[in-house]
């Protein structure tokens, strides 16, 4: 059994390889499974559009979605665990329509506040910081379109920490072009 579980390939140093195997929808379990996971996420959110399925029921609720063309060797029936690999599929189908709003208005938001920083901080150490956050969150909502971390708390707490450094930032150079008041 643990044969069975050991990873038979190993990481190459080889840029081209890594591409390669980004690329490969036609053998490689890893984004076979990814597909199959996106897939059950979209027929998930087409059964119930309004409510989803609830709050971190993917893992629970996906299995007799799986379309048996794009079962892979790691798929698996038993309820224990995974997610749908997309941070946009993911709320679809567990808080339907208004979980994929909710995530767009995330990221529309925190675009409002880069910009706004981008163009209001006259600092270059301070506008420099919020670019480079803005920047990292951007990563992260790029990188969510393939997977999704924010239900893991190594990954969600710096995702949450940018953006609430955004909101200080954007609060403290709001208060620096505010008129002082006189008593």
């Amino acid at each position: 059994m643990i044969d069975l579980q050991r990873n038979k390939q190993d990481s190459s140093d080889n840029l081209t390889q890594h591409v390669k195997s980004i690329s490969n929808i036609s053998s490689d379990d890893s984004n076979l499974e990814r597909l199959n996971r996106w897939s059950c996420a979209v027929s998930l959110f087409q059964e119930r559009p309004i409510t989803g399925w609830g709050p971190g029921t993917y893992q629970f609720v996906y299995a007799p979605f799986q379309k048996s063309d794009l079962k892979t060797t790691i798929s698996t029936n038993n309820a224990d665990g995974g997610n749908a690999h997309s941070e946009y599929l993911g709320p679809l189908a567990e808080q339907g329509v208004m979980g994929g709003v909710l995530v767009l208005l995330l990221i529309w938001w925190a675009s409002i506040v880069g910009f706004r920083l981008w163009n209001n901080l006259k600092n270059k150490e301070e506008r420099n910081l919020a670019v480079s956050i803005y920047l990292g969150l951007m990563t992260y909502f790029i990188h969510g379109v393939l997977n999704n971390y924010l239900d893991t708390d190594k990954a969600s707490a710096p995702f949450w920490g940018f953006l609430a450094l955004l909101v200080v930032l954007d609060i403290e150079s709001r208060n620096k072009t505010l008129p002082k008041a006189t008593a």
